[in-house]
């Protein structure tokens, strides 16, 4: 057996081991419906990777919790994309999510009552390219054809960075917006020659072997923030207790995350399966691996700074017309009060 073939393998044991060593209910967040169930919708994607666990955790915490201790729990809704999400959100089909926080700032200036209360990852977004194309630097870009999910998605506002850091603009090349997993097919076929996105999407292409990464935030904007958990604010005025133990939940996964491989190892094998992301778990732990720090979790401070600058991004992109003031989008008690919750995985 080839040696590639071999570590694979062995890979798939593992991983079906670590399921079957988690307990059966722990694997979905749904089963009986509780008094203080909450529905958090999310996206199959590693930035995202905190929603699950968090999810799981819980159910953990319940199993084990006395008669007197509150009993919140969490559903996790699977959404193709973001203007799915924002449609569910903005209708109040569900109370919370995790959303592309220019997206939040657009919504809460338009009287959408949603806050921001935590985030939900940093870094883990790719600029890909053919691994037979002649790119080795971003400015031999110029011309070509490259796909990003979104206007409003941060993976825009990385490729715009980029753009400047070159002494380029927007009209140097040619940009389509494009569904994610639509991304490395598109490559492929050579319809576009290059993307710009968040894992597991460039991950897929490059584990495939037809891929490289040109491009990384983790090298070029280390405290890249995208996906963030937002809720509707009837839900903070009328379960504060449940909104914080969510955010706990989330902090408490992301420092369980980053804790060791481990970790990431039994957060692939939940993520990948049927409640949740349902994806092939070697992509996902491609994602986990290579390089490790790909996508981090651990340092989901609220920082203020930060949400500024992606607000200035966003104005010079065009997608957000005017300042928004920081307050009119996050709400930063629940990120003061924050516990960390243990994850008893």
């Amino acid at each position: 057996m080839a040696q590639s073939a071999y570590f694979l393998r062995r890979r798939q044991i593992l991983q079906g081991a670590i399921i079957a060593a988690l307990p059966a209910g722990l694997l979905s967040c749904k089963g009986e419906k509780k008094q203080n169930s909450l529905v958090v919708g999310g996206l199959p994607v590693t930035c995202n990777l905190t929603l699950p666990i968090a999810c799981v955790a819980r159910a953990a915490a319940n199993g084990s919790s006395g008669p007197s201790d509150p009993q919140f729990s969490y559903e996790y809704s699977k959404y193709s994309g973001w203007p799915e999400i924002k449609e569910s959100l903005m209708a109040g089909r569900i109370q919370a999510a995790y959303m592309l926080a220019p997206l939040v700032m657009d919504l809460a200036d338009r009287k959408i009552p949603i806050k921001i209360v935590s985030l939900g990852h940093r870094s883990g977004a790719v600029i890909m390219v053919r691994t037979d194309s002649p790119y080795q630097h971003f400015k031999q870009l110029a011309g070509k054809r490259i796909a990003i999910p979104s206007r409003f998605a941060v993976d825009f506002l990385f490729l715009r960075k980029m753009l400047a850091q070159e002494g380029m603009t927007p009209q140097d090349l040619q940009i389509v917006e494009m569904a994610p997993p639509d991304m490395p097919a598109a490559l492929y076929a050579n319809a576009v020659d290059a993307y710009c996105t968040g894992e597991p999407f460039g991950a897929a292409a490059q584990r495939a072997g037809y891929a490289r990464t040109l491009r990384m935030t983790r090298d070029e904007w280390r405290n890249y923030i995208c996906c963030v958990l937002t809720v509707r604010e009837e839900l903070i005025e009328q379960n504060r207790p449940l909104v914080q133990d969510l955010v706990d939940h989330v902090l408490g996964a992301g420092v369980w995350l980053d804790a060791k491989q481990e970790n990431r190892n039994k957060a692939v094998a939940i993520a990948a399966g049927k409640t949740f992301f349902n994806q092939d778990p070697n992509i996902i732990q491609f994602v986990m691996d290579h390089p490790t720090d790909r996508v981090t979790y651990g340092d989901l401070r609220m920082i203020r700074a930060e949400f500024d600058e992606l607000m200035q991004l966003s104005i010079e992109a065009g997608t957000i017309k005017h300042e928004i003031p920081y307050e009119t989008y996050v709400d930063e008690t629940f990120a003061r009060l924050a516990k960390p919750a243990a994850i008893p995985l």
